[in-house]
This record gives C-alpha cells, structure tokens and sequence, in this order.
C-alpha cells in the first residue's frame, strides 16, 4: 500500500466517486466554524473535507491548522484537512510541513506554461512529504476573503490539452475553469453562467476518464439544484463558502451586543451546523460515513 492509498482527502474523494455523491469543502475562518463543521459530518454520518486559506497560517502561526487537524482526527466520520489556493511557493512549502492532508497548488496568476511548469516541481515536493494535490488548469475568475483576486487577469477556460498536461503534473484532483467565478457574481447569477459553460465542464469530465478527481469552485449562490447537476457531472469535492456560513454571519450582525459572547458563539455553531447539514443532504453525503 502506498501512502496515497491511506491520504484522508484521497480515500474520501475515492469514495465519493464509488458512490456517485459529492463530498462538501468547507472554508473554515475560526474555531467556532470549525467545531460546527465537525459537528454537522457526525450529525449526518458525512465524510468532510475541512478547508483553510493560506490566511489561517499566516495570522495565527498554525495554530488553526493544527486545531482542525486535531477535531478531524477525533471525529468519528473521515474528515480531512486541506490547504485552499495556496500561491506561493514558500506558502506550499511551509504548508507541507504542517498537518494538511492536501495542498493546492494554485499557479493560475501565471501564464500557462510557469503554472505547468511550477505545479509539477510542487506537486513533487508535497508529494514527497505524503500530501495529495489539487490544482487549477485554465484561470478562475475573482477572489475571496483569504484567497488573492484575479480580478485583473484575464479568465482562461480549461482546454482539453490542459486537462492532459496537468494530470502529468502528478495532479490528484483538477479544479476547471468553465465560466465559475471565486467570489460573488454579481447581478448575471451562477446559474446563467454554468448553463452556457457546462459543455467545458463535460469535456473535462471526458478527458480525464477517471484519471483525477474534479472539483467544483465558485458555488455562492447556487441553487440546490445546480450543485445536484455538478454532482451528477462527475464532481467529487464541491468547494463551498457562504453557502455553508450565510446563516453564521447573519446571526452574528443580528445579535451582536443582544446577547452573552458565549451564547453568540455557541448558537453560531449551532447555525454553521444546521446549514453545514443540509448542504451534505443535497450533495448526497449523508449517511455515507
């Protein structure tokens, strides 16, 4: 057995694909969301990937890190721990020393020939230190809080040609680029978007023939529905933000000074828990674990 058949994020993804559902990636910004996190995958007998920016390494020297690793290890559903967009080499390498079970590998404000050629040196050094891949072939547009805006790059879709040059890379999962936007889309929405680049997501799909898992980014403010079509697309690890947190912020502006700090964080778990849930119900992960 090699070390990537035991990988948490790749025994999970694995089985996501065995069993046709989709494995939510939450981004986690505190301990409160944390713990609502792990709480909502056993609630649900979920498998769980557990997403921090490079931010969260950064700010607190590791600290947040090595508290989601510690809660996935106790959980009692697989939950892994995975680096989001880290894009910078020192970032990754500082990265692969700490308890992630995957990195990001996220060249994608380059142009394509130094993504390829970056991505493939350090997808080899986290690799040598046990931890899976995920890397972004084309340009997504946008940003988000923690992760660098593209705002000022031009949008790539992927390429059929891409797809294969990346899966030689040693890639273990590809996140397309098919008109998805980091971020917030603005009055266009998600859902016009997707219908008219569904066609590259399809070709991605084809042309990996099971070589890589794929992942979906750029999911605010979809509809149930279109995160199900993602799913029956093919998409193993569906990359969420406030589509797991819009009900933890509203809490907190609305009851900020209403109420006791310990009784706004422990309802604040309670909120990124019951939608944190649903969200699995939908992407067919519950009952998975």
């Amino acid at each position: 057995m090699t070390w990537k058949d035991s990988n948490r994020y790749k025994r999970i993804l694995r089985e996501a694909e065995i069993g046709h559902y989709g494995v939510i990636a939450v981004i986690a910004y505190n301990i409160e969301q944390i713990v609502g996190f792990v709480r909502a995958a056993e609630t649900a007998r979920s498998p769980l990937i557990l997403q921090l920016f490079p931010w969260a390494i950064e700010v607190t020297d590791g600290l947040l890190v090595r508290a989601a690793a510690e809660a996935a290890k106790r959980a009692s559903v697989p939950i892994s721990v995975h680096l989001d967009h880290a894009q910078s080499e020192a970032i990754i390498k500082h990265a692969a020393e700490l308890p992630f079970d995957s990195i990001m590998v996220d060249m994608s404000h380059y142009d394509k020939e130094t993504n390829l050629k970056k991505t493939r040196e350090l997808v080899q050094y986290c690799n040598e230190r046990e931890k899976a891949t995920e890397a972004e072939p084309g340009r997504i547009e946008g940003g988000e809080d923690g992760v660098m805006d593209t705002a000022g790059l031009e949008a790539c879709l992927t390429t059929s040609e891409e797809v294969d040059e990346f899966i030689n890379t040693g890639v273990d999962v590809l996140a397309p680029a098919f008109g998805n936007v980091h971020g917030e889309y603005g009055p266009r929405g998600p859902h016009l978007d997707f219908e008219r680049r569904v066609s590259v997501f399809e070709m991605v799909r084809a042309r990996a023939n099971g070589r890589v898992n794929l992942a979906i980014h750029g999911t605010n403010g979809f509809a149930p529905e279109l995160i199900k079509r993602c799913v029956v697309a093919g998409v193993t690890k569906i990359n969420v933000n406030r589509l797991v947190l819009d009900d933890y912020y509203d809490h907190l502006r609305e009851n900020v000074g209403k109420m006791s700090h310990t009784q706004l964080i422990e309802e604040g778990i309670q909120k990124v828990t019951d939608l944190t849930i649903r969200w699995m119900e939908i992407c067919g992960s519950a009952g998975k674990a």
